[in-house]
């Protein structure tokens, strides 16, 4: 038995043995709590930080089982983990091909999205004990029916809050439907939130709970900064001259969206950078070569999104920068993570404007400290982190804030006479029903019953017009016209072409006789439009010139 760490654990000489030719020699804290409880084949919920060793704790008793004869014959799988990206499921792929190395007849096949459905249905019809996969492309080979779930014996979630977090949760309880019940499910996850709770009493039975508190040592161990920032160019110049810094050797630069991503990646590329940009939309080959060139060296910077960056291990790294805060403040730990790995130093800048305070304030109470302030000489921004949003001073400084109100009756100061502080005190005012009005009192008024009720009203009919309207329209009274019924029926009516112009007033009727030169015509009377002279003719030269012209008159 090899003398190692890992001898106390009972993992079995030939596992001891490639674990020390791998160059681990001690368990991590997650490792020494999660091995023995999955050796008795316990239900668990582990949470523990990443770059913490939980791949091997959860696939290194997984290979002590598969040293044992299966309960059932089956080329199916007897160890499933499900991850929430293809980077991260290939990763663990590679680790569990790494720790069975030394063991015979143990296949394992990853199988993600962006990959060929050809190769990977030939892989599944082989005879494989480990699958690693994600939730989508998983869910499709169930349904074209390539896969075998009849011996499957540990179903392992990791990265569960992340898989939680991008909707994953109705495939993990379909694929979970389709598998055994008496298997054992283990959860690896960052953070131990009511939803992992909720998704446990679904899937698993009396689960053990470990959590690690390694989180704020490891986030201790990276040097955090903040940097504040006006806009958007002011945080390309600060992210420029970071870059520009000898100390800054691969960096990984984190953005909110895919398409920020390409294009901060194109942008530093033609600034002499070597950047590329990893996100959910390439394909898998794409990714592998991008990861590879960082790992070679080729690349020396890597602008991702969250997702696309889980199970980014190069150690190399040595700054992070969240050129966009994340939405969630666990995601602050997952990203500035990717540096400091295996006992190195780290540096992580988070650029925060105006609109990022909260955020950032949110990331502060999760991992339990306040970040440091950092700025560089010559490029600090212009804002105070202190205003409220949209500007101007603090609260408290301005004038009717906590510490500036004036005294109560002045309100604004700006009032004089009649303003709030001149009113009379309010025992020195007249009751209400004392103040004088030119309105009657509402007292002196006629009840509303002594009115005079609707139904004995006059008629509409009988009632007379106001003089000045009478004088106005020229039209009766309503009384003095005649009846509905008595009216004549438009067949008895004159044509409208034999009305003559009464109108609209006396002044229209004036108007139109002005125009033609004496009595005012019918519209019978007038010429039709084809009788009428062209517009150019029948006038005299110079007509407008020779019309006498009305003066305006102010």
């Amino acid at each position: 038995m090899t003398d190692s760490g890992f001898s106390a654990l009972g993992l079995g000489p030939q596992i001891e043995s490639t674990l020390a030719r791998l160059g681990l020699t001690t368990p991590t804290p997650v490792q020494l709590e999660a091995i023995p409880l999955l050796r008795d084949n316990h239900d668990l919920i582990a949470s523990a930080p990443t770059g913490t060793g939980k791949t091997a704790a959860f696939l290194l008793p997984s290979l002590v089982r598969l040293s044992e004869a299966p309960k059932s014959r089956s080329i199916g799988p007897r160890i499933m983990v499900l991850t929430p990206t293809r980077e991260l499921a290939q990763q663990v792929a590679q680790a569990a091909k790494s720790f069975s190395g030394g063991m015979s007849r143990v296949k394992t096949v990853c199988v993600t999205g962006g990959e060929s459905y050809r190769e990977q249905n030939r892989l599944l019809a082989a005879p494989h004990e480990i699958l690693v996969a994600t939730p989508g492309r998983l869910m499709d080979q169930m349904q074209s029916g390539h896969l075998d779930f009849s011996r499957l014996e540990v179903l392992i979630l990791d990265e569960a809050d992340r898989m939680l977090d991008m909707g994953f949760s109705e495939d993990v309880l379909a694929i979970a439907a389709k598998l055994p019940e008496d298997r054992q499910t283990v959860c690896f996850t960052a953070t131990l939130s009511r939803s992992i709770q909720d998704l446990s009493h679904r899937l698993q039975r009396e689960p053990k709970i470990i959590e690690v508190k390694a989180q704020v040592s490891n986030v201790d161990a990276i040097d955090q900064k903040v940097v504040y920032v006006d806009n958007f160019g002011h945080k390309r110049r600060l992210l420029s001259h970071w870059l520009a810094d000898e100390a800054c050797g691969q960096a990984v630069i984190f953005t909110g969206t895919k398409r920020d991503a390409e294009a901060l990646a194109e942008a530093l590329d033609a600034e002499g950078h070597a950047a590329v940009a990893l996100h959910g939309d390439l394909q898998q080959r794409q990714r592998t070569r991008m990861l590879n060139q960082l790992r070679r060296g080729d690349a020396r910077i890597l602008v991702a999104t969250d997702v696309a960056a889980r199970g980014i291990d190069v150690p190399a790294i040595t700054h992070v920068f969240n050129f966009d805060l994340p939405r969630f403040a666990e995601d602050y730990v997952h990203r500035i993570g990717r540096t400091g790995r295996a006992g190195a130093s780290g540096v992580a800048v988070s650029f925060v404007g105006r609109e990022d305070i909260g955020v950032l304030r949110r990331i502060e109470r999760f991992i339990g400290r306040r970040v440091a302030i950092d700025q560089v000489e010559g490029m600090e921004a212009h804002f105070d982190p202190n205003e409220r949003r949209g500007g101007g001073r603090p609260f408290e400084a301005r004038r009717g804030g906590y510490g500036d109100r004036r005294p109560q009756g002045s309100f604004s100061g700006r009032r004089e006479e009649g303003g709030f502080s001149a009113r009379r005190p309010e025992g020195d005012r007249k009751p209400y029903g004392d103040r004088s009005s030119e309105r009657p009192a509402f007292a002196d008024r006629k009840p509303f019953g002594d009115r005079p009720a609707f139904g004995d009203r006059k008629p509409f009919a009988d009632r007379t017009a106001s003089p000045e309207r009478s004088a106005t329209s020229g039209r009766g009274t309503f009384s003095d016209r005649p009846a509905f019924g008595e009216r004549k029926s438009f067949g008895d009516r004159k044509p409208f072409a034999d009305r003559k112009a009464p109108g609209f007033g006396a002044h229209r009727e004036g108007l139109s006789a002005e125009r033609s030169g004496g009595e005012s015509r019918g519209f019978g009377e007038r010429k039709s439009f084809g009788d009428r002279k062209g517009f150019g003719e029948g006038r005299p030269s110079g007509f407008n010139s020779d019309r006498p012209r009305r003066k305006f008159e102010a």
